[in-house]
């Protein structure tokens, strides 16, 4: 790292959601998440919500923006991957979250490899979220 980036950090990564509330229940109720903030742009016709797992000062957040006026779901493009997230039994956490209805595309298991257990889960706008067991 030079002298130049050494106190560069990552904030946020964004993505673009058709149900805010929707979505906001998700991160909070099935990952843990808090809603950190949530503030309304009325002249650009959108909102933005900030949710992680502590403090924005210091810890990298997701951003959900939901434009007000979009009524077909995003189309997610080729370049996207997935978000990633540490849960401490990644088993109960898949069976608890496909009880309620939360589609599990790559149901919890080992990784090629065998070096840790990991599943994918969809937020309800489709985008992956990998769980990776971390004890």
């Amino acid at each position: 790292m030079s002298d130049q980036t050494s106190s560069f950090r990552l904030l946020h990564t964004m993505v673009r959601v058709l149900d805010l509330e929707k979505s906001i229940d998700f991160y909070t109720r099935h990952l843990g998440m808090t809603l950190l903030r949530k503030r309304e742009f009325e002249a650009g016709r959108f909102t933005n919500a900030f949710l992680g797992y502590g403090d924005e000062a210091t810890e990298a957040v997701i951003e959900l923006t939901h434009n007000w006026d979009r009524t077909e779901p995003y189309e997610h493009g080729a370049g996207f991957g997935h978000f990633a997230i540490a849960v401490p039994d990644i088993y109960s956490a898949c069976e608890r979250m496909e009880a309620e209805g939360v589609p599990v595309p790559r149901p919890a298991g080992p990784l090629k490899g065998g070096l840790y257990d990991i599943a994918f889960v969809e937020d309800p706008d489709g985008y992956k979220i990998e769980l990776v067991q971390r004890s």
